[in-house]
């Protein structure tokens, strides 16, 4: 069984994942995936150079994550460009992990499920949700971001309620990380029930 784990920004992917870990589930993080996709002499480095040149480049060589970030986050083509880089890479690693997991379910997650249409991808959908003051207070705290940066950031990423709409599941993470452990430990014996019965 192949679970989508996603939610907006701040609400609580990451710590999600780690719990579901720590209960000996397999996980693979999209975000992680597509940062190492540009990893200097890759193969989405040298696709990248091709494209964008040496300007998003530091002094290391290595790709200049917070100047593509603040550039392409508001230029339409250069942002599609760049996933028909990434995207590509991504699958292949996300199908190669389907592939080969071992525990009795596995957690793909991806933070654009609802932006994608991609939720067809997954058994179950899970979303875990949070309102959007503690999305910002988190985000900016997390992400050394300012709160403008991250309302940005907010209002280009699908709405509470369309995320919601493609959840089979959902944990509500306004709370202490004790709280969404709980929640993580009750979904994990709910899949558990749905793997074993499969």
């Amino acid at each position: 069984m192949i679970i989508g784990l996603t939610g907006g920004i701040g609400s609580g992917k990451s710590a999600a994942a780690d719990f579901f870990i720590d209960l000996g589930i397999e996980v693979i993080d999209a975000d992680e995936l597509s940062k190492k996709a540009l990893s200097k002499n890759s193969y989405g480095y040298t696709l990248f150079l091709k494209e964008f040149g040496q300007k998003y480049l530091n002094k290391d060589k290595e790709v200049n994550r917070e100047l593509l970030r603040n550039e392409i986050f508001f230029d339409k083509v250069k942002k599609e460009t760049l996933e028909k880089i990434i995207h590509p890479i991504v699958s292949n690693k996300i199908l190669e992990f389907i592939n080969n997991f071992k525990s009795p379910y596995c957690i793909v997650m991806v933070p654009l499920i609802f932006e994608t249409n991609s939720s067809n991808n997954y058994d179950r959908v899970l979303v875990i949700d949070c309102d959007i003051e503690t999305q910002t207070q988190r985000s900016s705290t997390r992400d050394k971001q300012t709160k403008k940066q991250i309302e940005q950031i907010i209002s280009k990423q699908a709405t509470r309620n369309q995320r919601l709409s493609i959840a089979n599941d959902f944990i509500l993470n306004n709370s202490s990380l004790s709280h969404l452990k709980n929640e993580v430990s009750k979904i994990h014996k709910k899949y558990m029930e749905i793997s074993n019965n499969a």
